[in-house]
């Protein structure tokens, strides 16, 4: 049996890795300046993490949620203090579309409603509902396509309200990323934030934040929400929870009750999974990775400020978005052949995104800096 071949691979088997450094086969050393989607947030190996994991697996690995498990309760409290919303309640699952799909679930049942807005150049996930939430047509299945979902273009406040307004009477919620990451690291405004929070208010429609992405201290806040001083209903989290341990979460407002049967998961919150999100959680207070991020990311930004050759540079904390003037293909190619760098693409030909861990060193970042700059000359 062959693998199913829907991925477009680089020709690198990567075998190890320590923190923010990769080798493949050949022992070849590389820079992660991409963390694998941003799912890397503490390092790779961190030996905190690790010997969590080991812990655990010595004890129980997995039982049914239809007993109790500790793990999962310890795991919302830590997350409700170090987040902010100590007054949710949390639901585990096992990726950011599966939590995407039980946000709009949530949303649909508690509201009796079935339609969504959301945004162009999002990404929600690959799954039966969210990948029709996301706009990407090549990836929308027919049995996917649906038009519970309203595209609005990104921070066009009038038409997001336009469209709020006509749909009312079967509207659900508002699904947006609390910055775009496959878009291209876009940024919604405070005025689009802003008017989506009132709105929904006001009007009894569920606020949904896609934290998958931009999430646990990527952005230098917790959630790339807090940046807009907003607060939505529902936010959902995977990619840095669990430094690349399967999990996703779905962080649920006080005003939404829950009832048996709503929703469920056999492998979600799992033994395994939950002690790896622990890890994560501790790690991000003990080495002070909000701060970490926000400060890197600032560095960062201003070094490729001093590149010329750059078009635009988009993000906050360690989630940029650089556009250059030719495919980023190109650039992204001579870095990992040439200088044995990772970087990320995204939707634009032209955008590089750039999501290392968050323990990423000042001379690491340094290098990267040099290495783009030699790049870019040669080109």
């Amino acid at each position: 049996m062959k693998l199913f071949d829907v991925y477009p691979l680089m020709p690198v088997n990567i075998v190890k890795a320590e923190n923010c450094k990769l080798w493949d086969e050949n022992g070849t050393e590389y820079l992660d300046f991409y963390g694998g989607h941003a799912v890397i947030s503490v390092g790779h190996t961190h030996p905190y993490y690790v010997e969590k994991i080991q812990n655990q697996l010595g004890q129980i690995g997995f039982y049914s949620n239809s007993v109790i498990n500790k793990l999962q309760e310890e795991l919302a409290e830590k997350l409700g203090k170090i987040s902010g919303y100590e007054d949710y309640s949390l639901f585990l699952c096992n990726s950011g579309a599966e939590a995407n799909e039980n946000a709009l679930k949530i949303a649909s049942f508690k509201s009796g409603k079935k339609k969504f807005i959301t945004f162009r150049n999002s990404f929600h996930g690959r799954t039966s509902a969210v990948v029709a939430a996301t706009d990407d047509p090549s990836i929308v299945a027919p049995i996917n396509e649906t038009d519970n979902f309203i595209f609005c273009d990104w921070n066009n406040v009038d038409q997001c309200e336009k469209l709020f307004f006509e749909n009312l009477h079967d509207l659900a919620g508002v699904i947006i990323e609390g910055i775009q990451g496959i878009g291209g690291i876009q940024i919604p405004t405070q005025e689009l934030m802003d008017k989506i929070s009132q709105l929904c208010k006001e009007n009894n429609v569920f606020f949904i934040s896609d934290e998958i992405q931009s999430g646990y201290a990527r952005s230098g806040k917790f959630f790339a929400h807090q940046h807009f001083g907003v607060k939505p209903d529902i936010i959902t989290t995977a990619k840095g929870m669990a430094n690349g341990f399967p999990i996703g979460g779905v962080l649920v407002s006080p005003k939404i009750r829950a009832k048996h049967k709503m929703l469920g998961t056999t492998f979600g919150g799992n033994h395994l999974a939950c002690a790896a999100a622990i890890a994560v959680l501790e790690i991000i207070e003990k080495e002070n990775l909000i701060k970490e991020s926000f400060e890197k990311g600032e560095y960062l930004i201003q070094k490729l400020k001093g590149i010329s050759q750059i078009k635009e540079i988009r993000g906050k904390g360690l989630l940029i978005g650089v556009d250059f003037e030719i495919p980023a293909s190109q650039v992204s190619k001579k870095l990992r052949e040439e200088f044995k760098i990772f970087v990320g693409s995204a939707t634009n030909p032209l955008t590089m995104r750039l999501l290392p861990p968050l323990t990423i060193s000042y001379p690491e970042i340094d290098y990267f800096i040099s290495s783009l700059k030699s790049v870019i000359n040669s080109i």
